[in-house]
């Protein structure tokens, strides 16, 4: 186990590098990038989405020498070319690509993400601010969607065909169909002020006079805040790994195996979590990190919006928008980094669940 561990270990290296190549070469490409973001702020406008590589200016009431004219950059018509040198040298396009992509690697070994284009802050600072919303979302959620979708499942896979199996596969495509943000807005509405109670907040983690209050008074207005968004996602969550686990369940108590196990007068609770429950989970553990991943990240940025939540998810999101590299490199970095140890994690799981399985005889 610990070689097969080691094997991993070394792999996220070539994967992880391979995966920052092709998110370098797709934003690299993306047309509105930092330096047409500065001149758009120079002009005092938005930032066309398309600007990129034209020679074409969109400014037509300003008429300045045709060598402002030649510039790579739409818009640039107008602003001196030293200027738009500057401003190049200032985010580092006035080197080429690849020079641009192994400084960012060698950077990243040493554990240094840069600075934000249009924060001022380091984009280390930035998601050490921003970690403990996105931590609370995906951990929180992801513990109450297991708890609740697991056993509702197994009890759904023993009752297969019942009243109950039927009325909460019902409830369970309602979920299913139903985005988490728009549980989110009817939450609002209903609870938070908006048609009928006001009951919980409708932004942030804590309270404003959070740091003066006891411990017991800090848990419980943490709860307060973190209720709405949570339901929301757990509501918006639990239905595919409930239908998971009860497919999986059924699949494995109508095996042989089981039905030897009841024969040699096992009881339904003996045989269903001492024999079918460690072969049923193995396909649910194998699920765990990448919706771990997901919740913590792409599940929550709507639910961050909504809910004035300033997390990681909603970071990403403002950085794609702004074309702030450091931060859009530096958190795919880690996102990226951390599926990967999440897919580890998830084998070592698989070994705890069902010892039988062994992974050193495994190639890779």
């Amino acid at each position: 186990m610990l070689a097969y561990i080691v094997r991993r270990l070394v792999l996220i290296v070539p994967t992880l590098l391979g995966i920052m190549i092709i998110n370098f070469v797709i934003i690299q490409s993306a047309p509105g990038g930092p330096v047409e973001q500065m001149i758009a702020q120079l002009k005092g406008r938005a930032v066309d989405a398309t600007a990129r590589i034209s020679g074409e200016s969109t400014d037509t009431g300003q008429s300045n020498n045709s060598s402002s004219t030649s510039s790579v950059y739409r818009g640039a018509r107008g602003l001196d070319p030293d200027l738009i040198k500057d401003i190049e040298k200032q985010y580092g396009f006035d080197q080429p690509a690849h020079v641009r992509f192994v400084k960012m690697i060698k950077d990243y070994v040493r554990f240094d993400f840069g600075d934000s284009f249009f924060r001022d802050r380091s984009v280390v600072e930035l998601v050490k601010d921003k970690m403990p919303v996105s931590i609370s979302l995906g951990l929180w959620t992801t513990l109450l969607v297991y708890l609740i979708s697991i056993p509702l499942g197994i009890k759904k896979a023993v009752r297969d065909g019942s009243t109950f199996d039927v009325w909460t596969s019902a409830l369970i495509i309602i979920g299913y169909a139903i985005p988490g943000f728009l549980f989110a807005i009817m939450l609002i509405v209903l609870f938070a002020g908006g048609s009928f109670v006001d009951w919980f907040p409708l932004r942030g983690i804590t309270s404003d006079n959070f740091s003066s209050m006891s411990w017991g008074a800090k848990i419980l207005d943490y709860f307060w805040h973190m209720a709405l968004p949570i339901t929301a996602m757990v509501i918006g969550g639990f239905a595919s790994l409930t239908m998971l686990t009860k497919n999986s369940f059924l699949d494995e108590i109508n095996k042989q195996y089981v039905l030897t196990a009841k024969a040699k007068g096992l009881s339904e609770n003996q045989v269903l979590y001492g024999h079918v429950f460690r072969n049923a989970m193995l396909i649910v553990v194998a699920g765990f990190p990448s919706a771990f991943v997901g919740i913590l990240f792409t599940g929550s940025l709507l639910i961050e919006v909504i809910f004035s939540l300033d997390g990681l998810g909603l970071l990403g999101f403002e950085a794609a928008i702004n074309r702030d590299y450091p931060v859009m490199f530096g958190t795919l970095f880690f996102f990226t980094l951390l599926g990967l140890i999440m897919n580890i994690l998830g084998d070592v799981m698989y070994m705890v669940i069902d010892p039988r399985i062994d992974f050193d005889k495994r190639d890779f």
